[in-house]
């Protein structure tokens, strides 16, 4: 189950840094730092930069580091890192990352002490989010909402354990990642067999719990059945249209449909190859895949998720972005870079801005996707 993911890698990153008290300087991430220089605001419209700062952010699937070394969280944030977040126009991020196989309970566990004690240290900067208020609250602070989540249901050994992880402060859980577990099936196996019983019961603890059921990896029945089998509206954090782009990875318009119908939200995601299957990949591209889902059902279900920190995983530490690469499978079909260009730098939400707004958007529909969307489905999930 772990051949396609990049959580073995992690694992004892993640687990190791739970006791870890020293911060290091981490100078890989700011070399995007560095370029993005150029990305300075008052580059971008007046209109983008009212927008954006008007607007409450949401990605709703960004880890707040792409550095899974124990020290990269471990201690006090710097100064230019501090500076980089504030930057980005981003308020809310859905820190989330994966787990599988017989240890994931125990892991998931360090996960949420290591990243909670680093926004705790840091809340100067940070703010956990319990219920979606927190978002407005920290809008209101100039704080960093952080959403604490886990790409996968393979440390839930029981239905019970749901509540449990919900009172430790996880907010939102893929049913799967990229493979089969006990829940269903992901999105990059052969055969799809949907939703399990097991699943079922899953699934009805999160509508009990108040926690965000999310299909993003899921595969195309279990997709469907998860949207059926859930009492309240999902999401799909971060997945893009398979009518635009042939991966296996992506949801159908059936499934988008139905999500829609039940009140669910997806965010369009920008990794270059869930984007288009070509080069050039541009920020362009990817308001296509919300142009889509907009024109199928409608601009209220459709946000923003976008499947990485703020530099971009082509600016990763080299060793653990080549791990990474290697955890995949080939169907992933990764290419020379996985960011796709104009939504590669700390102030992406400017760009990505600007590109609707070429697109005629109203300010109204823009915000709804920066955020609006996504914040009205959390408040109704999170009570």
């Amino acid at each position: 189950m772990a051949t396609d993911r990049p959580s073995t890698a992690r694992r004892g990153l993640l687990k190791a840094a739970a006791g870890a008290t020293v911060a290091v300087s981490l100078p890989y991430p700011f070399r995007a730092v560095a370029r993005a220089k150029a990305a300075d605001p008052r580059a971008y419209s007046a209109r983008a930069r009212a927008l954006v700062e008007r607007a409450l952010v949401i990605d709703m699937l960004a880890p707040l580091k792409l550095d899974f070394r124990p020290e990269a969280y471990a201690g006090r944030i710097s100064t230019q890192e501090t500076a980089m977040f504030r930057g980005s126009g981003i308020t809310g991020f859905h820190n989330s990352v994966g787990f599988d196989g017989a240890k994931a309970y125990e892991d998931v566990l360090a996960f949420l002490a290591a990243w909670q004690g680093y926004v705790g240290r840091n809340d100067e900067l940070f703010c956990l989010v319990d219920k979606a208020q927190d978002l407005d609250r920290a809008k209101a602070q100039g704080k960093i909402a952080v959403i604490m989540g886990v790409q996968n249901a393979d440390h839930f050994r029981q239905a019970d354990d749901v509540k449990k992880f919900h009172q430790l402060g996880q907010r939102c859980a893929q049913l799967t990642y990229n493979s089969q577990n006990f829940v269903g099936t992901g999105g990059t196996d052969r055969i799809d067999g949907g939703v399990s019983d097991y699943g079922a019961d899953i699934i009805k603890a999160m509508n009990e719990a108040g926690m965000l059921i999310d299909a993003s990896h899921c595969g195309d029945r279990t997709t469907l059945d998860a949207i059926e089998l859930s009492k309240g509206p999902i999401a799909i954090t971060h997945s893009n249209c398979r009518a635009l782009v042939a991966h296996p990875r992506l949801k159908t318009d059936e499934a988008i449909r139905k999500l829609a119908a039940k009140g669910g939200v997806m965010g369009i995601t920008g990794v270059r190859m869930f984007v288009r299957g070509r080069d050039p990949t541009t920020v362009e591209h990817m308001v296509d895949h919300i142009d889509h889902v907009a024109k199928l059902v409608g601009i209220e279900h459709v946000g923003i998720g976008s499947d990485a920190d703020l530099n971009g995983y082509d600016d990763m530490e080299p060793k653990q972005l080549k791990e990474l690469r290697a955890s995949y499978k080939a169907s992933y079909a990764f290419r020379d870079k996985i960011d796709i260009d104009g939504f590669d730098h700390p102030k992406k939400i400017y760009d990505l801005t600007e590109a609707l707004i070429r697109r005629g958007y109203s300010d109204t529909d823009i915000e709804a996707v920066l955020g609006g969307n996504f914040r009205r489905l959390l408040g109704g999930i999170w009570t």
